[in-house]
């Protein structure tokens, strides 16, 4: 990002942090910077502390790999939680989705992520091999696979289905609520909720 002639050094640097984030253009950037610089020391101190904080505390859930500040998450510690139905998705973000729907009262399984062979992604730099090792040892019998309707995600699915399969468990698919080519964390609960409605087995 180009430096600001009029900023001093300091806010073109916060600018540029901010600009660095996903989805932050250049305009928004400055707006966030300037709202900042608004803000009293008490409230810019907390805001540091709190990404201070994430950064220190913030970790990966020891069983389904979504986001936890303890061992395991809030869903795995769940005593009431179905543990003979996983849902496998992309990415952390992705159960926020899932659970704001209401529906599902299984468990999880973050890939952290989804093959792409373009861009070097295989099977070795997913959460795979402990998906297979959970079906196995927690008695698994049904397994949704919601991962994104784009040619990464359905590439995902299809390779899930083929090693899944010989486990002897059922595997779906969430139906097409989801409109192709779509990112799950982006739908709404209605789209999820007949996205789920309509799992096929595959």
């Amino acid at each position: 990002m180009i430096r600001l002639k009029g900023l001093p050094e300091s806010m073109n640097n916060l600018v540029r942090e901010f600009g660095r984030m996903p989805g932050v253009g250049p305009k928004s950037a400055r707006r966030l910077a300037f709202f900042i610089l608004k803000q009293s020391k008490d409230d810019s101190k907390r805001l540091a502390e709190c990404v201070l904080k994430l950064k220190e505390t913030v970790r990966f859930c020891a069983l389904c790999n979504n986001l936890s500040d303890a061992e395991f998450c809030d869903i795995c510690a769940n005593e009431k939680r179905d543990k003979s139905v996983l849902c496998v998705v992309e990415k952390p973000s992705d159960i926020i989705s899932i659970e704001k729907m209401g529906e599902f009262t299984g468990l999880y399984h973050v890939l952290l992520g989804a093959l792409s062979p373009l861009d070097g992604v295989g099977p070795e730099d997913l959460k795979i091999e402990s998906l297979v090792k959970r079906i196995k040892h927690d008695r698994v019998k049904e397994v949704i696979i919601a991962t994104d309707s784009n040619t990464e995600g359905e590439t995902t699915a299809l390779y899930l289905v083929r090693i899944l399969k010989p486990l002897g468990v059922k595997v779906y698919r969430i139906g097409y609520g989801m409109p192709v080519g779509a990112d799950l964390e982006y739908a709404d609960q209605a789209t999820l909720y007949k996205a789920f409605e309509g799992k096929r087995e595959i």
